[in-house]
């Protein structure tokens, strides 16, 4: 009896060896799986000013980075250092992978409409940000959708023909911008600019200077 009865402890111990090998295995495939379906790559968006620390989602980005983001692009995207009739159009070229497919086609329009007014031919173009018109908080809206904002540009539009001051206008940019994360390559950022936003870009009074 003992004999049979250390055989059946021996076999139930066999048993309970396989379920627990059975267990890990199924862990295995589990963590495999959960390995190779992990992203390779994971963009995260740092502030520029760290000095007083900052705790940072993965997928969150920073209103000043979608601040600095649109400045940038539109910036570029107005920079007409020789002839806009062709600096103009190589910009919407160069620069399609930061703007949609919507609002590049809103740009081709806009070049076209400019040159049938001759408003390009001869013409350079500059924009700066006006001093004291930067970054700041409520420069930047974030939407309802928590995937897309508003930017307020403040910017001193400057042309030149023949080296001829003929604008010199600061001009307030509402700029709405989403997630573009289609092709890292060639827009690292993520973002894109995807048109204005309410009634489109407005001319900044100017102050009258004191006598």
């Amino acid at each position: 009896m003992s004999y049979h009865r250390e055989i059946q402890n021996v076999r139930a111990h066999i048993n309970s060896l396989r379920l627990a090998l059975g267990v890990v295995l199924i862990l295995a495939l589990f963590m495999g799986w959960g390995w190779y379906s992990a992203p390779r790559e994971m963009t995260v968006h740092i502030p520029p000013d760290l000095r007083s620390g900052s705790t940072q989602p993965a997928d969150e980005v920073p209103q000043v980075n979608v601040y600095a983001f649109t400045y940038y692009i539109w910036q570029q995207m107005n920079r007409w250092p020789e002839d806009g009739s062709n600096d103009y159009g190589q910009n919407i070229y160069r620069l399609a992978a930061f703007v949609t497919p919507q609002f590049r086609r809103q740009l081709q329009r806009d070049l076209e409409q400019r040159g049938r007014r001759g408003e390009l031919s001869g013409r350079e173009r500059s924009v700066v940000e006006i001093p004291g018109a930067g970054f700041s908080p409520r420069r930047v809206q974030v939407q309802a959708d928590g995937q897309s904002w508003v930017v307020w540009l403040d910017l001193q539009i400057n042309e030149t023909v023949r080296g001829r001051a003929v604008k010199q206008t600061p001009i307030r940019y509402p700029l709405r911008v989403v997630r573009h994360d289609v092709d890292r390559e060639r827009n690292p950022w993520g973002l894109a600019i995807d048109g204005f936003a309410g009634e489109g870009p407005q001319r900044i009074p100017q102050e009258p200077e004191a006598d």
